[in-house]
């Protein structure tokens, strides 16, 4: 039971970080979104940024231990996405890609906010969401 739930931290971890990459692009169709998205980015930059632990990581090592196993070895991106995923080095560059996903997902959400206030007519949600 103990290796379930720790798996399905796992998959709840990556779908945080797919949501922390990605989730901007919510506020385009529903724009109070923005705030959810914005506490998630910002928790995601401290964790990796500042010793501040990821509670899906504690969450992971807790169901680990219940199965006699230790922590994940340098957290959760060491473990399960740096050198896997995608080679270290390249780190520098997927975190400016991601910067410019969200900055992007943000400047989209701002416009058509923008327009709605304006009583303009803005176009259903993008491909895809809705």
């Amino acid at each position: 039971m103990y290796r379930f739930l720790a798996d399905l931290t796992v998959l709840v971890h990556l779908l945080a970080l797919a949501y922390i990459g990605f989730g901007g692009f919510l506020a385009w169709r529903w724009p109070k979104a923005i705030f959810v998205h914005i506490f998630f980015a910002v928790w995601g930059v401290a964790v990796n940024a500042f010793p501040i632990p990821c509670p899906l990581t504690a969450l992971e090592n807790f169901f680990r231990h219940q199965q006699g196993l230790p922590d994940l070895p340098g957290g959760f991106n060491a473990y399960y996405l740096y050198d896997t995923v995608f080679p270290r080095a390249w780190l520098p560059l997927i975190t400016v890609v991601a910067l410019g996903v969200v900055v992007i997902s943000y400047i989209g959400a701002f416009q058509r906010w923008r327009r709605v206030q304006h009583g303009e007519h803005v176009p259903g949600p993008p491909v895809g969401l809705g």
